[in-house]
């Protein structure tokens, strides 16, 4: 277990996250990976209010209503961490102050709990002030709804705004950062944001962390991607730079003796500042590769191979 950020909640070095939940995993399936998840010793779950709007007969709010439904038949709900998102719920979008509020009820009645333990402005809402935004945050923490802050999708310079704006107020300051970032994705974060999480303690929860599952291996060819689901979202890595950062984690794979989504998750965990990679499963079969990577510790030669072959990227 890890403290994330600056707060005292003590979480599992990998986050489990939710937006399959009532997607591409029904119900039961859900609670499934769920219970495999926590019997592996997690305890970090990740959601957001929008999940999953996207799919066919849904309107946002499945994912945290599967979770609800989990921590009440199982009883559990002390034993873990939630966290979830707003801005986009298509009922609920914007970071209006009252928009943040009754977002937040909603999720919390879909939750079926008393509490969210982190709560993320899921991306940034430039029509509404800032200061505005912050202050409803900082509202429902004083209120008990919500026990830490967390942003997700702002620029650094957004970011460093809503940090000064808690901090000249006497407001709650953010004490996680969701950011993309992976092997394949690096400059952004590591250029832009990191700097900021590290100047102000957060606690970095980086999602796509494994490139909508590029850093499976399990996408080599375009004929790879025919027919799947997040085949598009895939495509731009499938070149010469992108297969060679997955010919890496192959080979070290191969080595150590693990699955290759495994190597992708433990070096984004052994980077400066991250709390806990997040990662999603389909199904109770794709989680044990990822809960070993809790575990996995990279050699000083594996960590240089991969920092050396994923810096071409963005070259």
């Amino acid at each position: 277990m890890t403290i994330l950020g600056t707060s005292t909640i003590d979480v599992f070095p990998l986050a489990l996250g939710g937006n399959v939940f009532g997607y591409t995993s029904d119900e039961a399936t859900s609670h499934a990976v769920l219970d495999a998840y926590v019997a592996g010793g997690g305890n970090f779950i990740d959601t957001a209010d929008l999940y999953s709007a996207w799919a066919p007969g849904n309107s946002g709010g499945e994912s945290e209503t599967i979770i609800g439904a989990w921590t009440a038949s199982r009883r559990n709900r002390a034993d873990v961490v939630i966290e979830t998102k707003v801005s986009q719920h298509p009922a609920f979008r914007g970071l209006a102050a009252s928009n943040v509020r009754a977002a937040a009820d909603a999720s919390l009645r879909r939750l079926r709990t008393d509490w969210i333990d982190v709560y993320y402005a899921h991306y940034d809402d430039p029509t509404v002030p800032l200061e505005e935004t912050v202050e409803a945050f900082d509202a429902l923490r004083t209120a008990g709804k919500i026990r830490e802050v967390g942003v997700s999708n702002y620029t650094p310079e957004r970011l460093r705004e809503w940090i000064d704006i808690a901090t000249r107020r006497g407001f709650a300051l953010p004490v996680a950062l969701q950011p993309h970032y992976n092997l394949v994705e690096r400059a952004w974060y590591e250029t832009g944001l990191a700097p900021v999480a590290a100047a102000h303690g957060l606690g970095v929860v980086p999602y796509f962390a494994l490139a909508s599952g590029f850093l499976t291996g399990k996408y080599r060819t375009p004929a790879d991607l025919r027919g799947a689901v997040r085949g598009g979202m895939v495509s731009r890595y499938v070149n010469a730079r992108g297969l060679a950062v997955v010919e890496v984690l192959d080979r070290i794979a191969t080595a150590r003796g693990v699955a290759i989504p495994t190597v992708a998750l433990a070096w984004l965990r052994g980077r400066p500042g991250v709390t806990a990679p997040l990662a999603s499963a389909r199904t109770v079969d794709q989680l044990p590769a990822l809960l070993a990577s809790a575990t996995l510790e990279l050699t000083e030669q594996e960590r240089a191979d991969l920092d050396q072959v994923s810096a071409r990227i963005d070259g």
